[in-house]
């Protein structure tokens, strides 16, 4: 091998001696030596832009044949759309065959449910089925447009301004769709170097509306006034540009993902001492909280001008569709143009508004439904509260329980299996219809899994004590093994 590279060696360098000391080597021109290095250096440059004037090479043009074409299909495999489903989110909800009442229809059997957020019992209620079929009669099913393009019928603004009245505020917008009235609002007043201070319990719609924004997020610990008031600070401190850019807290009245309620009172100190807007969902608080169901204004008793942005689903306690957003003229008219999920949506069926509007009347003439509710709400947390395996960690006062294991296993898929199972014995074997927190894999939730218990004024006292029952035997049982 040496002497095969020896023997390449020696011509080239014969080859250089020979150039360099070549005649033209030693020339010189214009009284300047031409050393043999300047020969061999413009010899490259004459090779290099030889090959760069060449045409590039181009395979000769030929159809391909039929059974070229047959194999190179055989062999293209097409990437996917998606990325593949892991096992731990493969799921098949339960399918109501009769309305989402406390009692339902599911596989033929009568169950209690538990699984409807129906907070004030108004699912089939006598005068809101009158309303809708009175709003059928006049305007048809849908509205088959966006409101600014014909879609806007008067019962949408009856019901803007019922919602306004309501809650007393100047004025109000209604969304088609619940869970696009979170994640349509954040994005039309928030933008590129906005800062927003957001809960980390917060629900996916949120989240979703957080990252459509774009702007900085920075999360806070769950329900912590503590870690809310040190990052406020943090950021009003360190960002140099703070003072000089919109600047939101966002919370749930009631979260989705632990049933606590935010303290409202401290929000709101926080709120003005470091001088940030808040925007506030009430989508499980309004029809709930407060003496007459106004939400976590009244319970806490502060001003509602206060809150800059309150945004709220009506599939919940007011047991129609659609969601709304209530604050200031000048917050209402920006959506109008702003909010992707109003602009671009076709509006909310006329007959979904109407029953909206009846709702609201019907809890201002019952007050009592509220009462009602809570009670049933302590009558069930009583009951849960003597099962040692599991823990309620939401509020008393929340018609949205939510319990979790004792002691974890560790994972929250594992954890999460174990709830389920738990879910399914209860259908089965009880007759009892709940939910566990299944999330999805874009949640970036990092509270622990339980299952949700959504308690109705509806339920009886027979019913809550069911679930009570068999959520405890089952647990029980389920948890040993």
């Amino acid at each position: 091998m040496a002497f095969a590279v020896d023997g390449m060696m020696k011509p080239a360098l014969d080859w250089a001696m020979v150039a360099l000391n070549a005649p033209l080597a030693r020339a010189v021109v214009f009284g300047v030596p031409i050393g043999g290095h300047y020969v061999v250096e413009a010899l490259l440059l004459v090779v290099i832009v030889f090959l760069l004037l060449q045409k590039s090479y181009k395979p000769p043009k030929r159809p391909l044949t039929e059974k070229e074409i047959d194999e190179l299909c055989e062999d293209w495999v097409p990437e996917s759309l998606i990325p593949p489903t892991a096992e731990v989110v493969k799921f098949e909800s339960s399918v109501l065959e009769s309305a989402a009442g406390p009692h339902t229809v599911v596989n033929g059997k009568d169950v209690v449910n538990f699984a409807s957020a129906n907070y004030l019992g108004l699912v089939g209620h006598e005068k809101l089925m009158e309303s809708c079929t009175a709003a059928l009669e006049k305007y048809g099913v849908g509205s088959c447009g966006p409101r600014g393009f014909y879609g806007t019928i008067d019962v949408h603004l009856d019901c803007e301004s019922r919602v306004a009245k309501f809650l007393g505020t100047p004025d109000s917008i209604l969304y088609s769709y619940g869970i696009s009235t979170m994640f349509s609002a954040i994005p039309a007043f928030c933008k590129k170097g906005d800062v927003i201070v957001a809960d980390a319990g917060v629900h996916w719609a949120i989240q979703n509306g957080l990252h459509l924004s774009r702007s900085t997020v920075v999360y806070f610990k769950h329900n912590d006034m503590e870690s809310l008031e040190h990052t406020l600070e943090k950021i009003t401190r360190e960002n140099k540009r703070a003072s000089k850019v919109r600047r939101y807290i966002v919370v749930e009245a009631i979260y989705q993902n632990s049933g606590q309620i935010a303290p409202l009172d401290v929000i709101i100190r926080l709120k003005e001492k470091y001088r940030f807007r808040v925007m506030l969902d009430e989508s499980n608080s309004f029809g709930v909280l407060g003496n007459s169901g106004r939400g976590l204004t009244e319970h806490y008793g502060v001003p509602v001008e206060k809150i800059d942005i309150i945004t709220a689903s009506m599939g919940h306690a007011l047991a129609t569709d659609g969601g709304f957003c209530t604050g200031s003229v000048r917050v209402v008219d920006h959506q109008r143009l702003s909010s992707s999920g109003y602009v671009f949506s076709a509006s909310l069926p006329p007959y979904l508004a109407s029953a909206a509007i009846t709702a609201i009347d019907v809890l201002e003439e019952n007050p009592h439904l509220i009462t009602t509710l809570r009670k049933n709400i302590a009558l069930l947390c009583k009951g849960l509260s003597t099962i040692p395996c599991l823990t309620v960690l939401s509020n008393p006062l929340s018609p949205l329980v939510y319990v979790k294991l004792s002691r974890s296993t560790g994972s929250f898929q594992r954890d999460s299996h174990l709830l389920e199972t738990i879910v399914d014995h209860m259908l089965k074997e009880d007759c009892v219809l709940v939910t566990n927190s299944r999330r999805s894999t874009l949640d970036k939730c990092t509270l622990p899994a339980g299952i949700r218990l959504y308690v109705s004024a509806a339920h009886t006292e027979s019913d809550i004590l069911k679930a009570s029952e068999s959520l405890k035997r089952v647990s029980e049982l389920v948890v040993v093994e």
